[in-house]
């Protein structure tokens, strides 16, 4: 009997295990256009009195200088590392170790010109770039001809990296 005990744990424990690892990785969900639609990034370029960040200081929370690459057709349309399907037009960016969601003003040193980011995906891991735009980003900051540019980063909030 106690035999039969052990084996009935041991395949309850089977099943729970088998059951944990068919359900599906929680990917992004409307709710995540919900966030970016209350936070206005898609307009930040024409009215950026209207961006409603939860970061009221001026102040960035962090800032760093190094250059900027960015991607756009080859991944246009491709899930990115957060789950959700990736637009070239939209204001978004890459980057290794930032959280999802973190808001990221982003400012070309060359024309001054500035546009906010959300981070979306990751970026590969090359040494001498911080941080790849969509193309999007990049025709905002003018960058699109050269393909590179010195930025500096401001962090406005930092985002979660739960993936919805």
């Amino acid at each position: 009997m106690n035999d039969l005990k052990k084996y009935f744990i041991l395949l309850i424990i089977f099943i729970c295990t088998f059951l944990q690892s068919c359900i599906g990785a929680v990917r992004f969900t409307s709710k995540e256009k919900e966030i970016k639609s209350e936070r206005k990034i898609e307009n930040v370029t024409e009215n950026k009195e209207e961006i409603n960040l939860t970061n009221n200081s001026s102040e960035a929370l962090e800032t760093i200088v190094g250059t900027a690459s960015y991607y756009g057709k080859k991944f246009n349309g491709r899930k990115t590392a957060n789950g959700e399907i990736f637009d070239m037009n939209d204001l978004t960016a890459a980057h290794g170790s930032y959280p999802f969601n973190t808001l990221i003003k982003v400012t070309n040193l060359n024309n001054e010109k500035s546009v906010v980011v959300r981070v979306n995906d990751r970026k590969p891991e090359f040494k001498n770039r911080i941080i790849d735009l969509s193309y999007g980003a990049a025709k905002e900051l003018d960058m699109i001809g050269k393909g590179l540019a010195k930025v500096k980063l401001e962090v406005i909030s930092f985002g979660t990296s739960v993936i919805r």
